[in-house]
């Protein structure tokens, strides 16, 4: 069972990492790059990001995350009198709450909006334009929270074993 917890502490941290990473080159460089196209560019290319990602690797790391970070929720809960407890729930709260059922919550019904836009239209640049600043806002809200998670789980891999 400790051999478990480890391996899905670890799981927990390298994915919340691997998130926060990707989450942090959206929000530092890539939405600017495509807000710097003509408006129907950027919105075509997000919209082939959004078609892709659920495609790609991504999509696995990000899943997967989730599901090590709620197990390792629950065995806090079971397990609180163990000292990785805390540390356990506070990252799975951050990276399920703050990553995962955020992404679902804000950032999706955003990429849905864009996808339903006609990008050479004027509606559409209307649409790119509020796009660019709440999906920016919301995604650095998700790099934050899964940066938190990562240093929860690194923490809770740095403590003495019950």
């Amino acid at each position: 069972m400790e051999l478990l917890l480890t391996l899905l502490t670890w799981a927990s941290a390298l994915g919340s990492a691997l998130i926060a990473g990707v989450f942090f080159a959206f929000s530092a460089f890539i939405m600017t790059a495509l807000g710097n196209r003509p408006a129907a560019e950027g919105i075509a290319a997000m919209q082939e990001i959004n078609v892709v990602v659920v495609r790609s690797g991504f999509i696995a790391v990000f899943v997967a995350t989730a599901i090590a970070s709620a197990i390792l929720a629950v065995f806090a809960l079971i397990r609180w009198d163990d000292p990785h407890s805390g540390y356990w729930l506070a990252g799975a709260l951050l990276y399920v709450l703050g990553t995962f059922v955020l992404t679902i919550a804000c950032n999706v019904p955003l990429n849905d909006q864009l996808a339903a836009a006609d990008a050479a239209s004027p509606q559409g640049a209307s649409v790119w334009a509020t796009y660019l600043t709440d999906w920016t806002w919301w995604n650095t809200v998700r790099t934050g929270a899964s940066l938190a998670a990562t240093a929860a789980f690194i923490q809770a891999i740095r403590v003495a074993p019950a």
